[in-house]
This record gives structure tokens, C-alpha cells and sequence, in this order.
């Protein structure tokens, strides 16, 4: 059975994205699709980093935690709300702090914003940087426009059955990608 890694984006008071990490998490086990775990981001609180992890000369064991994480998963998914037409610093901190760890490895997007188009204007500056790192980015995203309107704070959808059709076709595309990983590996 893959393994998937939910890495919640955001660390701002009164976050809303991580509802759909919850939910995501939620689906893939309820459905018995892979193991899956959330990497939150707001649990970590990483300080910026300077330096690359494989040029750092001691790096905490809770960035080698992390990076084993990512590492070991067969794929990743990014819940990353959208803040000014852009992705969090905190994930643009942990994105650029590995490298090695990205390459060819199945990620999947799911944006979220407050507003009516669900995180769209994030994909250019995330979708550039990821292709730099060499993931390998499915052709399939999970936008939630107002993510307030759409789930509960524990991840519970107001509209189920779309909600879980909608997924169930997003997440299909990431386990026909970690599975086509895995017959070319």
C-alpha cells in the first residue's frame, strides 16, 4: 500500500487550509487509498533556513525528521492556501531546504482561499518552483474557493458527496502517478 504525506502549509492564526489537510487525511484512510499523515507546518514553527540541507553541517533532528518523511513517501500532497496571489513563506522555506528529496517524487496541489476561485493564482509561483526541484507535479489539482463555506474546522465537508467525488478523482490521478513511479523505478 503507498504511503502519502499531507503537508499542511500554512502557520498563520486562524489558519483555514489545514481543514482540508484533515480532510484529505480523513478520505485516504476512511476509503483505505494508502497510509497517509499530516506534516504540519504550524507544529514544526522551522526557523528560516540559510543554508540547503544537505550543505548544513548540523542540522536539528526535526529537519532530519522531516526531510526522512518526505523522503520515504511514495507521494506528497500540498494543502497551501493562497496569500496575495502567492504560497506561504513557510512553504517556500521547506521547499527550498531540500532538493534531492523532491526529485521525481508524485505531488499533488490542493489550494484554498477564502475568496470564489480556490487558490488558482498560487499554482504559477508553486508550480515554477516545484519544476525547478524536478517533482513530478500531477496534471490534477483539488481547488477549495471559500474554504469557510466548504468544511467545518475538523475537515468535515458541508457538501459531502461532491466533495469525496472530487477527491476520490484527485487523489486516483496521485496513485496512478506513484504507482507509474514505481513500474519505472
Amino acid at each position: 500500500m503507498p504511503h502519502i504525506t499531507i503537508i499542511s502549509a500554512s502557520v498563520r492564526e486562524g489558519r483555514k487550509s489545514h481543514r482540508v489537510a484533515i480532510f484529505l487525511n480523513n478520505y485516504i484512510k476512511d476509503n483505505n487509498l494508502a497510509s497517509s499523515e499530516i506534516l504540519d507546518l504550524n507544529e514544526y514553527q522551522f526557523p528560516v533556513f540559510n543554508e540547503r540541507l544537505s550543505l548544513q553541517a548540523d542540522p536539528p533532528d526535526e529537519v532530519l525528521h522531516f526531510a526522512t518523511k518526505i523522503k520515504n513517501a511514495d507521494g506528497i500532497i500540498i494543502v497551501t492556501p493562497e496569500y496575495n496571489g502567492g504560497y506561504p513563506a513557510s512553504l517556500k522555506n521547506i521547499t527550498d531546504l531540500l532538493y534531492d528529496e523532491w526529485y521525481r517524487k508524485p505531488l499533488a496541489i490542493s489550494t484554498v482561499s477564502d475568496g470564489p476561485f480556490g487558490g488558482a493564482q498560487v499554482l504559477t509561483s508553486l508550480l515554477f518552483t516545484l519544476w525547478k526541484m524536478k517533482a513530478w507535479v500531477i496534471p490534477a489539482i483539488f481547488p477549495n474557493p471559500r474554504v469557510d463555506e466548504a468544511f467545518n474546522e475538523n475537515g468535515v465537508p458541508k457538501n459531502k458527496i461532491e466533495m469525496e467525488k472530487r477527491a476520490g478523482i484527485f487523489l486516483n490521478e496521485l496513485l496512478w502517478c506513484i504507482e507509474a513511479g514505481r513500474r519505472m523505478s
